[in-house]
């Protein structure tokens, strides 16, 4: 790989991305008013698709659902790039009191797919515009289910969106109220964790809460194993590798002020930075659980639903893709990322192919826009669209791969 410099067409691209922002805007809008669940988003995927009719940008639907796969092909002899949004939303009720504020009662995108629908919509119009000078192939993915498993980026591949032809690198951004409008961050390497949840139930025998030792008290062996579960984390695993362990839910199954249940059911999370310890962590988790409940005279059931894998941005890509990134907002502007045990199913990309997964700011110190991804009032600086949709047409017209 190699890094090209700057070009007149860093400065065609930017005046594009400007004429386009009021009408990426609008688009930005209307989807955020109409949000929808992962694998639900047949309005979101129908208008995508007529976005793309409109600027005669072929593509395909039905993919994992609801996805949609757009190529604008220049020769099919040539090398092909890839683009990616995410479309579904969260089950999250908005309390931001905007024009386009959320129709959808308990829907909300507070993780902004929206914006990344909108800029890659953006990018794929200024792509196909600027198709006679391009000199490479694009494949444009509108991936559904995002926020749920297995994922949508695993059914897509499964399905073949990076076959035929295989791309030779993948990029992908999201929204990040830590940074200012203007900001791109960016990290090489292991970036996000994996992602695996916890389903375990506890099975005792109820009674009456004055007489416990009539008793096998669920609600006392789930306590048992949550403090028991942090030693998979402090005695297990390696103190080099990020790993985080957190029961999320625990609800026994009856029970009352004076009534042992019969039955404890909790739900957590696992997500660590490294996938050979992962796997081995799964079977220290299930012993543990098992172990302190039979030492208690209980038994336990014990799933675990492997997530995500760990997202890693390639080195040679990312370097070749914070170069140009510099190019197009300015060196005082990229922020080099920590890692960050949050997951993200881009990540099944970066298991495949070369991939770079980039942070694109949205606050603004005068707009009401640093609240957090996945709360009510989450929102974003519309400014942010304008780079965003520009960054990723210059990264797939640019990037020598």
């Amino acid at each position: 790989m190699e890094t090209l410099s700057a070009s007149p067409i860093l400065d065609q691209i930017k005046r594009m991305s400007g004429d386009l922002w009021p009408e990426i805007v609008s688009v930005r809008r209307r989807l955020h008013e109409n949000p929808e669940l992962s694998f639900e988003e047949k309005w979101t995927s129908d208008f995508i698709s007529l976005i793309l009719d409109k600027y005669n940008i072929k593509h395909t639907k039905n993919w994992a659902g609801y996805g949609i796969v757009a190529d604008i092909v220049v020769d099919e002899n040539l090398p092909t790039v890839a683009i990616r949004a995410d479309i579904d939303a969260l089950p999250i009720g908005e309390k931001n009191e905007v024009e386009y504020r959320s129709k959808n009662e308990g829907k909300m995108h507070a993780c902004g797919h929206d914006v990344h629908t909108a800029c890659v919509l953006g990018a794929s119009v200024i792509l196909n515009q600027l198709k006679s000078q391009l000199k490479r192939n694009i494949r444009i993915i509108f991936q559904p289910g995002e926020e749920k498993l297995p994922g949508g980026a695993s059914l897509m591949i499964q399905q073949g969106v990076l076959q035929n032809p295989v791309p030779q690198a993948i990029w992908g951004q999201h929204v990040y109220p830590e940074l200012k409008v203007g900001q791109v961050g960016i990290r090489s390497g292991l970036y996000m964790a994996s992602t695996d949840e916890l389903y375990i139930t506890v099975k005792g025998k109820g009674g009456h809460a004055a007489m416990p030792h009539n008793l096998v008290d669920p609600i006392f062996v789930s306590a048992e194993v949550i403090t028991s579960l942090q030693s998979v984390i402090s005695r297990r695993s390696r103190v080099s590798i990020p790993s985080v362990l957190s029961i999320g839910k625990i609800q026994s199954v009856g029970g009352a002020t004076n009534v042992i249940p019969d039955e404890v059911k909790m739900e957590g999370t696992f997500r660590t930075m490294d996938e050979d310890w992962r796997s081995q962590a799964h079977e220290f988790i299930r012993k543990t659980i098992l172990g302190v409940s039979e030492a208690h005279g209980a038994t336990a059931e014990v799933r675990i639903e492997k997530g995500y894998p760990c997202l890693v941005n390639d080195p040679q890509l990312t370097h070749l893709t914070k170069n140009k990134i510099e190019e197009y907002v300015g060196p005082g502007n990229v922020v080099d990322l920590d890692i960050r045990m949050t997951g993200e199913d881009f990540a099944f990309y970066s298991q495949q192919i070369p991939s770079c997964f980039f942070r694109l700011g949205t606050s603004n110190d005068s707009l009401d826009t640093k609240h957090s991804v996945h709360t009510p009032f989450f929102d974003v600086d519309e400014k942010a669209l304008e780079i965003g949709m520009g960054l990723m047409a210059y990264l797939a017209f640019s990037s020598e791969v």
